[in-house]
């Protein structure tokens, strides 16, 4: 998905109020329209909107909103989708799944989970907690604030826009979410739809959604500030990071979900009698285009144990499985750029120290190598490592590994202590790497336990 490249128009949504036909581009510094900034601000001197309002009423509402969005009496997700397809060029048939999901994210039992893993039960959010320190007679009382928080979102999935929402409104903060260029459609549409469900309550009283390019110094300088906002909440690639950090300071914390790739690694039991290397490899390709390879779980780079015959036995199967998942799943996949083709040509020559399958024209293509490719993959390529042991994977992941996909599944359970030491945030099942389960850590932490602020009062 890019972003869009002609005028379009956007509705915003302050608190409840829709304003439609904002134009993307209306004036020649490239600012949406005239922000009301200061519309976009909750008092600190007040409490935020849901302080008193108890977790379970909310969570009530997020149900009632779950239901809403899969009925969508009125079409406002519908229109939603239609705008994100024409106005952002997404892919038709990638677009309808995810919003497909949508209502998922505010099923009772999951918020619930969420809630009760990241913050111990809605306790501490509906009043204030009594703990008693080792050897102090004296009680203490705890007690989670909520955050005035602004999520600059990312757009490479619809899901963002769900969870953001879902996780704020569970710790009853206040947030102005800042939409991507790339999905300008979903965050509003679901703010409408709190609008219908909850009309004047508290909740809806909780969320702005608007649109201004990023690194705008004009509206970030005025509105990125502590007296305005606690938290800042940032989703996306290094440039959405960095470009927001200026701003970072005492009073406004940085919650980053940092630009992240993916990965999988495959021991040798995978070329062992018995084993199904085609079911294998089909377990990778899902992996490896995860929304259509835009997905930071998806896996660019994926490490195989054995000899250089038996891995490219398996990078056979894996290009034929990539044109597959393509096929089944309808998507309209972008071709391999074209900075990196002449480079990936230039590979052909060089075997066997790679070797090359498929197209660059988003059909599926692999890469062989006996180190990682110093390129990124992308366009439906995946660089397929020929490893002698399956350790030596560890010297390649840091930090800014997030999710690896392992076969089989008793070599995850030897290898997730060594993985999660250097770095890497999650450890699952190859073929799984799209099954997030939100409750549990996210890029190595529980948001929403950074999501408040927490008070102490000592008695």
């Amino acid at each position: 998905m890019g972003a869009a490249s002609a005028p379009g128009e956007i509705p915003f949504v302050v608190r409840g109020s829709v304003t439609d036909g904002r134009p993307l581009t209306a004036h020649a510094d490239g600012a949406p329209g005239r922000l009301d900034l200061d519309g976009l601000v909750w008092p600190a001197h007040r409490p935020a909107p849901l302080f008193d309002v108890p977790v379970a009423e909310v969570v009530d509402l997020l149900v009632e909103l779950g239901d809403w969005i899969r009925r969508d009496p009125d079409g406002i997700l519908a229109a939603a989708l239609e705008g994100l397809i024409d106005v952002c060029g997404a892919s038709r048939a990638l677009e309808q799944r995810a919003y497909a999901a949508l209502g998922d994210y505010f099923g009772r039992e999951l918020l619930e989970f969420q809630l009760e893993q990241e913050l111990g039960g809605p306790a501490a959010l509906d009043g204030w907690r009594t703990v008693t320190a080792p050897g102090s007679t004296r009680p203490s009382f705890v007690r989670a604030f909520p955050a005035r928080m602004v999520h600059v979102l990312a757009g490479n999935a619809p899901g963002v826009a769900a969870i953001s929402i879902a996780r704020s409104a569970l710790v009853k903060g206040a947030s102005l979410l800042k939409l991507p260029s790339n999905d300008l459609f979903t965050a509003p549409a679901l703010l409408r739809g709190i609008s219908a469900v909850a009309p004047g309550h508290p909740l809806e009283q909780s969320f702005a959604a608007v649109y201004w390019r990023g690194g705008d110094a004009g509206i970030e300088s005025v509105l990125l500030r502590p007296q305005f906002f606690d938290k800042l909440i940032v989703w996306g690639g290094t440039a959405a990071v960095k470009g927001v950090t200026a701003y970072v300071g005492p009073g406004l914390e940085l919650v980053s979900f940092d630009p992240k790739t993916s990965i999988s690694v495959i021991g040798k039991a995978a070329f062992a009698d018995g084993a199904d290397l085609r079911t294998i490899a089909a377990a990778a390709a899902t992996d490896a285009t995860l929304h259509n390879q835009d997905a930071c779980t998806a896996s660019r780079f994926q490490f195989v144990e054995g000899t250089l015959d038996e891995v490219d036995q398996f990078c056979a199967l894996l290009t034929a499985e990539l044109g597959i998942e393509r096929a089944k799943a309808a998507d309209r996949s972008q071709p391999v750029p074209g900075e990196l083709r002449d480079e990936i040509d230039g590979l052909r020559n060089l075997a066997p120290y790679y070797r090359v399958w498929g197209a660059t024209d988003g059909t599926g293509m692999v890469v062989r190598s006996e180190e990682p490719v110093d390129f990124y993959p992308t366009g439906r390529l995946v660089n397929v490592v020929a490893v002698p042991e399956v350790k030596s994977v560890l010297g390649h992941l840091n930090a800014a590994t997030q999710t690896v996909g392992v076969y089989p599944d008793t070599l995850r359970e030897q290898l997730r202590d060594d993985l999660c030491s250097v770095g890497v945030q999650r450890v699952t099942s190859l073929g799984c790497a799209g099954d997030t389960r939100l409750g549990l850590p996210h890029d190595g932490f529980y948001p929403m336990a950074r999501m408040v602020r927490w008070g102490k009062d000592e008695s």
